[in-house]
């Protein structure tokens, strides 16, 4: 996969360069600004950009921005936001937006490189993985829709275990189900809040959004029975 890194701290940047490429990846560029990351995605052609939230010159939220400019430049480039916090002003915005596979993890939370790594090559393959507390910290923050209404208890639980990228096994283990009473969950959650199946199969991340943007409960510490 092609990636295209854009961190400030050189010892990040450089780890990440140097992470991946033994992964097997190919680093297209790596920018210490958001500045003409546009035209170094348009010259480069990545299949992924890995995005620090602080950028110069005021390392607030230039990172950010410079993804959900990326998001409507190019919907269908994959983007993997890495973050010391949660920008609560702009990460709603760019989690519900609508593109590409996307990734929002905080730097503090990724702890296994094994893990890191395959997280990079299921957000360049299609997947929406979002750190559990970004989701957390966005739910409190967001008014309910009607739709959420229509959830029992635990189809609520599977939608946000959702909204946290996990698979359905995941799921099932979480909540000492078998897959297929997961699989049934699912597929009720997605009728009752009106997703119908498109020739895409993105079903799975319209629900987490729909959780995210209005504010389903999140699921308990530890398992869930």
């Amino acid at each position: 996969m092609r990636i295209l890194i854009c961190e400030d701290s050189t010892l990040l940047r450089e780890g990440l360069v140097r992470l991946l490429a033994d992964a097997g990846h190919e680093i297209v560029a790596a920018l210490a600004d958001a500045d003409g990351i546009g035209r170094a995605v348009t010259d480069t052609a990545p299949d992924l950009c890995i995005l620090d939230v602080r950028l110069p010159p005021t390392f607030t939220d230039e990172g950010i921005r410079a993804a959900l400019a990326l998001r409507t430049d190019n919907p269908t480039l994959p983007i993997l936001v890495l973050s010391q916090y949660v920008e609560e002003r702009y990460a709603s915005e760019l989690i519900t937006s609508h593109g590409a596979a996307l990734g929002y993890l905080l730097k503090d939370r990724v702890a296994d490189v094994g893990e890191f790594v395959d997280t990079v090559a299921r957000i360049g393959a299609g997947a929406t993985v979002l750190d559990p507390e970004v989701v957390a910290q966005l739910l409190t923050r967001r008014s309910r829709d009607e739709r959420l209404s229509r959830l029992g208890e635990r189809e609520r639980t599977v939608l946000a275990l959702i909204a946290e990228g996990r698979s359905n096994q995941a799921i099932a283990a979480a909540m000492f189900l078998s897959e297929a009473s997961v699989e049934k969950y699912i597929t009720s959650l997605f009728q009752k809040l009106d997703l119908e199946q498109d020739e895409h199969g993105n079903r799975r991340v319209l629900a987490a959004l729909v959780h995210l943007e209005h504010g389903g409960s999140q699921p308990q510490n530890g398992a869930v029975r």
